[in-house]
């Protein structure tokens, strides 16, 4: 499968290193599927999604970023097709992880199996209250140049989610209400960027929000994205060493994200989409101290078949 590398010419030519010690984490699709509607992307999909071209298209994207970054992989569990959107496992920072706390009755088995994953590799688990929805790094994305946590809320996390992110992590948490449902996790709608930039489609958020996105992130660092772009799940975007792989991006982003000195990198990933998700929701980014320590002593023997 061809991937189609655009923006040759930057105002900023050098790409950026990926973050020390950044690993990210995913799960093999070999149990995907859209098996249930708990999202407007899942409507009319059920049992439609191709299992042999969505495992094409989630090698890609590995393949890609694993020539980036350190990659692991969870184990998927059979029953759990959504299982394969490691982003909504928790949120990682540094040696502590707040575990997801589902919405969606349809993922709750996943939170277990993600929990024992983080404990059998060194990090800390944080108290998280049971009435309190939280749907990890697909509701709460750190940003990249500030301490703090943009934590989106209005269709899977409560919005009570950010005061205790922000008691976990010891930083500011900042609520965004979402309120056009097929966005639904701030994921599919804002991607933070390294040197302060923000992609972002403006219509997925309340007035407030925005006003809090503006407040701080000054008018030059936010890349603003049309619906065109944001249903083609442009936004849902992972960054790795200066290159943002999405799903779609239009030719006119790619000009905007080369001029601000990314290099926009498409792995089409249809499949992924008929359940709701693109290249952020396939991943997670971890990072402990104690897990890299012990991931440099032995060889990484975890399977992706």
């Amino acid at each position: 499968m061809n991937v189609h590398l655009k923006a040759e010419t930057m105002h900023e030519p050098h790409l950026r290193a990926a973050q020390p010690g950044a690993r990210i984490l995913m799960c093999a699709p070999d149990h995907f599927g859209v098996d249930y509607v708990i999202n407007p992307w899942m409507e009319n999909q059920v049992g439609r999604a191709d299992l042999k071209r969505a495992r094409e298209q989630w090698e890609n994207l590995r393949r890609h970023l694993g020539a980036n970054v350190s990659l692991d992989f969870v184990a998927p569990a059979e029953g759990l097709p959504d299982m394969v959107f490691t982003a909504n496992a928790g949120l990682a920072i540094g040696d502590t992880v707040a575990v997801a706390r589902f919405h969606a009755k349809e993922r709750r088995p996943e939170e277990d199996l993600f929990r024992d994953w983080f404990e059998a590799r060194g990090f800390t688990i944080a108290p998280w209250p049971e009435d309190i929805a939280f749907e990890g790094a697909g509701d709460a994305l750190p940003d990249r140049a500030q301490p703090l946590i943009w934590c989106g809320h209005g269709w899977r996390s409560h919005a009570r989610a950010a005061e205790h992110l922000a008691d976990i992590f010891d930083r500011e948490a900042v609520g965004l209400k979402l309120v056009d449902p097929r966005f639904y996790h701030l994921d599919t709608c804002l991607c933070p960027l390294s040197g302060g930039w923000l992609m972002y489609y403006p219509g997925a958020f309340d007035e407030a929000a925005r006003e809090e996105i503006a407040a701080r992130v000054p008018a030059q660092r936010r890349i603003e994205v049309d619906e065109a772009d944001a249903m083609g799940f442009a936004c849902n975007a992972v960054e790795a060493g200066g290159r943002v792989f999405m799903n779609a991006c239009s030719p006119s982003l790619q000009g905007r994200l080369a001029a601000a000195g990314f290099q926009p990198v498409v792995t089409p990933l249809s499949e992924f989409l008929k359940s709701g998700g693109g290249a952020k929701c396939l991943t997670l980014e971890v990072q402990s101290r104690a897990y890299s320590e012990q991931t440099a002593r032995r060889p990484v023997l975890s399977s992706v078949s």
